[in-house]
């Protein structure tokens, strides 16, 4: 007898009605996703470390210097075609992509995702491309939840659910820090923090780490042990750092979205890839520690081997000149942001979160340095500080101070250095927040109104679909047409009260309400006097169905005081949208929200 999946599954769910209450059953599924993104994360770190291990071959390392200059060329070939010729679908930046299907797709995430970053990511970063495994992974994990939740028929709000759990548990698997993993998936995702959503992210959250012990036993990407104690003395100084950091991480938001515009310009994926390629390869002959993710750097800073950090250069400079070294350390800062969002623009696959502690590793370091060096007696603690940039980076570039704080103190091993990650975080933050009002994975969607955030009301306008409030069935006019015909042929035919006025081109011209016409619908005398273009008026408010968010269509109604207004589309008049249908759709939307 042939297996047969469906039916199978069709038992299992009636089983399942019968015998398993649905929070349990959630608990259950919360369970199962973490470990699927436990898996896709372990097998995204092996894939890039097999890639990676192949460039230390004995023929290959006494080249390694000039290949850094055709790697990530190669690399960013391979995910072009695979994207091109096998995909054939476009693959988003992991947590951005995630936010817009919880915001704009109930949480519906094709399947393909699953495979495509798991295949193109590791391909980016183990052939040099220098960005990150953290995105990648959450997008891999989401998709992994969104679909299981579809596979067992689980509504909309669970379905977002188990994306978070499925987020948090690639973040748990990756720097195996459960607790930051938690608070990653409630900060960056917007979930809200209820015991009902709290046991599941706990529950996935930790079988993705034991899933990462498993196959990977005790070794982490961050390896640091807590030596120097947090001196009051260093209050200052950390202070300063914090602004360090929001500057810095204000510089890095703003060439993000610089090279990403440049590089939008061109049309021609092909001309990005070799644009994009041949500037990786420069930067990374010149600057070899940009190469890939960059946990070398911050674990050779976090142990005080800065040389190690540095690696080989083509240049011939004195390393024992630490002024030399604090401007190597800065100009990795500088040019990782560049080196990530070029990789990008060339058609990478990759996440921004390593990226950002890279370069919050470099800046804290380099700063320690100054400090010490600076010849007025100060000492302070290197690796500390080296620490303490990421977290600033980290708060300022993704807006997640929390997360920030909780994974560094996770890293630790305790919570001894809590005091200036929080003073750090909190200044750096302060100060991204204040230049940049969203975060790299969110200000798109911001301006777009696609934005899913802690605002219940907020949320349930944004996930609305226009389409389901404008009503069409309104008799258009036209200027010319008189009295006599807006009477038989639309007033008398239509059981609405307002008529819209187009041209020949569909553009919306004006309106005409019964009101208008009703003292003069018996005069007959005035039927081929009086035309449309004499009688029509503009509306209290236009609706622009291509720019206007639900959320601006809602502030429309408010600032006009209208019950209908015009909805235009592509500059073409489209129907009307009535303030009592929006109302209605909006009660029945809070509904689905509070179920």
């Amino acid at each position: 007898m042939p297996f047969n999946f469906k039916s199978l599954l069709r038992k299992f769910l009636i089983w399942k009605y019968k015998h398993i209450s649905e929070r349990n059953f959630i608990y259950a599924l919360s369970i199962l996703v973490g470990f699927l993104a436990g898996i896709g994360t372990v097998t995204l770190k092996n894939i890039t470390h097999y890639i990676r291990l192949l460039f230390e071959l004995s023929f290959l390392k006494n080249y390694q210097n000039s290949l850094y200059f055709i790697f990530p060329i190669i690399g960013l070939l391979l995910v072009y075609i695979i994207k091109q010729v096998w995909l054939k679908k476009h693959i988003g930046h992991g947590i951005s992509s995630t936010l817009y299907a919880i915001s704009k797709l109930n949480g519906i995430i094709p399947r393909y995702n699953i495979y495509a970053a798991l295949i193109t990511a590791p391909l980016t970063v183990g052939f040099g491309g220098s960005v990150g495994l953290q995105g990648p992974a959450v997008s891999v994990g989401s998709a992994l939840g969104s679909n299981a939740a579809r596979l067992f028929h689980m509504n909309t709000k669970t379905r977002m659910l188990l994306i978070g759990c499925a987020s948090a548990g690639a973040m748990a698997s990756m720097f195996k820090a459960p607790i930051a993993a938690i608070i990653f998936a409630i900060e960056i995702f917007s979930l809200d923090i209820a015991f009902t959503s709290l046991v599941p992210l706990l529950l996935a959250s930790v079988s993705a780490v034991l899933t990462s012990y498993m196959f990977l036993g005790t070794e982490v990407l961050l390896r640091f042990e807590l030596t120097d104690k947090f001196q009051v003395n260093d209050i200052v100084f950390y202070a300063i750092l914090g602004i360090v950091t929001g500057l810095a991480s204000v510089y890095f938001s703003k060439v993000f979205f610089g090279i990403t515009n440049f590089f939008k310009k061109f049309e021609s994926r092909a001309k990005r890839l070799l644009m994009g390629g041949l500037a990786i390869g420069t930067m990374l002959y010149f600057i070899p520690p940009l190469y890939g993710e960059g946990y070398g750097i911050m674990n050779n800073l976090l142990k005080g081997d800065h040389l190690a950090a540095i690696g080989l250069t083509p240049f011939n400079l004195d390393l024992s000149n630490i002024w030399i070294v604090i401007g190597l350390l800065l100009g990795i800062a500088i040019f990782k942001a560049i080196a990530m969002t070029t990789t990008f623009g060339a058609g990478g696959v990759g996440g921004v979160f390593v990226p950002t502690l890279v370069m919050g590793s470099a800046i804290g370091n380099a700063f320690a340095k100054i400090i010490n060096n600076i010849g007025l007696d100060f000492q302070v603690s290197e690796s500390n500080f080296t620490l303490i940039g990421m977290t600033g980076l980290m708060a300022g570039v993704l807006h997640a101070p929390l997360t920030a704080i909780f994974l560094i103190a996770e890293i630790t091993g305790g919570y001894e250095l809590f005091i200036p990650l929080m003073i750090v975080s909190a200044i750096s933050f302060a100060i991204t927040k204040y230049y940049i009002s969203h975060s790299i994975y969110t200000l798109k969607l911001a301006e777009r109104g696609e934005l899913m955030t802690h605002d219940k009301d907020q949320n349930v306008l944004m996930v609305l679909d226009i389409d389901k409030v404008i009503e069409t069935n309104f008799i258009v006019l036209k200027p010319d047409m008189n009295l006599g015909d807006i009477l038989t042929k639309a007033v008398a035919k239509s059981s609405r009260n307002h008529f819209p006025v187009v041209n020949n081109n569909d553009e919306f011209l004006g309106v005409i309400r019964l009101d208008d016409i009703r003292h003069m619908m018996f005069d007959s005398d005035l039927y081929n006097k009086v035309d449309a273009s004499s009688l029509m008026h503009a509306d209290a408010g236009i609706i622009n169905y291509d720019e206007d968010s639900m959320n601006d269509i809602m502030n429309i109604f408010k600032s006009s005081g209208a019950w209908n207004l015009p909805v235009i589309k592509n500059g073409k008049y489209y129907g009307y949208i009535s303030k009592s249908k929006l109302l209605t759709a909006y009660r029945q939307q809070l509904i689905n929200f509070t179920k």
